[in-house]
């Protein structure tokens, strides 16, 4: 198996910085919690509602950027890595996400640990399907499968969904630990949900939160689709599956201009969050900057990265991503 001396050098970059940390926590939670407080006063004082969900990608985006912290605390690479103060922060970010802590990073650990093997997809990752697999499925699975491969349910639907709705209950791998976390997050949940109703009202609330919510988990999923749906991408059975080929070459380098690089806590430079988790975000462009040999993957720029969009069976012969029209 590959296994670079270079590979070592990432080992720089993993202490994380409670000053960073305590910054990108005021930066993200302060303006969210502002945008949102400012579109209920709107809505109050009678401004029309399309005025007032003008600022819902803008407060989208810094919930984006929470959830880049909780993803951090996932891997310990937040706060000194203590577990104990990550996993608080997690719950925290989780409620506001509507993401309940460890069942998230049970399945996402699973996806570290499983990212491009074949015989190991179905947790933590986007339903994706060899060609030999759709050509042997019943029409059923096949006209499944295209709708949910749909850009408009992948990106519009089955992100709210996801977050708002199948968050709230268990899976059949959930153990007590994410079965407590589950119910904790529901009930923190259904707490907020009642002060609303008994000071702003339930429709003000839902008026704001949806759209938020709904922007927000659609450029998530996004984000998350893009980073191992792309052209070039490496996929193995396990057999011949290698660690860091997965890394290098099963995530992608997703170039985004600055201003989303920032909300998006430089995630984009997803393989070097593989080929290491614990490099905390802040620290991801200054080790692609440090190690050169990092500099040989290709980058895929913002509007590149739409034509993924089209990606959607594993071919088997010719090792590649390719369409429904193969």
């Amino acid at each position: 198996m590959s296994n670079p001396q270079w590979r070592s050098d990432l080992l720089r970059y993993i202490k994380p910085d409670i000053t960073i940390c305590v910054k990108q926590i005021l930066t993200s939670f302060i303006p969210y919690f502002v945008l949102m407080l400012v579109m209920v006063l709107m809505l109050k004082k009678g401004y029309s509602y399309w005025i007032v969900i003008l600022f819902s990608p803008l407060a989208a985006l810094f919930l984006v950027k929470i959830f880049i912290i909780l993803h951090d605390c996932v891997h310990r690479s937040y706060l000194n890595k203590s577990s104990r103060a990550c996993s608080t922060l997690g719950h925290i970010c989780g409620i506001l996400t509507f993401t309940a802590f460890f069942d998230f990073e049970q399945a996402h650990l699973v996806h570290h640990a499983t990212v491009a093997n074949l015989e190991k997809r179905g947790t933590g990752d986007i339903w994706t399907m060899t060609v030999k697999e759709y050509q042997n499925a019943s029409r059923g699975k096949r006209i499944l499968y295209r709708i949910f491969r749909n850009p408009v349910f992948l990106f519009g639907v089955a992100p709210a969904l996801k977050f708002v709705l199948v968050n709230r209950f268990p899976k059949p791998i959930s153990g007590k630990k994410e079965l407590f976390s589950i119910l904790f997050t529901d009930i923190m949940i259904a707490l907020l949900i009642f002060v609303a109703f008994v000071t702003i009202g339930i429709k003000t609330y839902i008026a704001v939160q949806f759209p938020v919510i709904f922007i927000a988990t659609g450029i998530g999923v996004w984000i998350f689709y893009i980073h191992h749906n792309f052209e070039g991408v490496y996929w193995a059975h396990n057999e011949d599956w290698d660690n860091f080929e997965a890394g290098m070459h099963g995530s992608v380098f997703y170039k985004l201009p600055a201003f989303l690089r920032w909300f998006t806590g430089s995630i984009g430079y997803h393989h070097i969050h593989h080929l290491n988790p614990g490099i905390p975000n802040y620290r991801l462009v200054q080790c692609h900057e440090g190690i050169p040999e990092l500099w040989e993957k290709r980058a895929i720029t913002l509007w590149q990265g739409f034509k993924s969009m089209r990606l959607t069976l594993w071919n088997e012969e010719t090792h590649t991503l390719d369409g429904f029209s193969v």
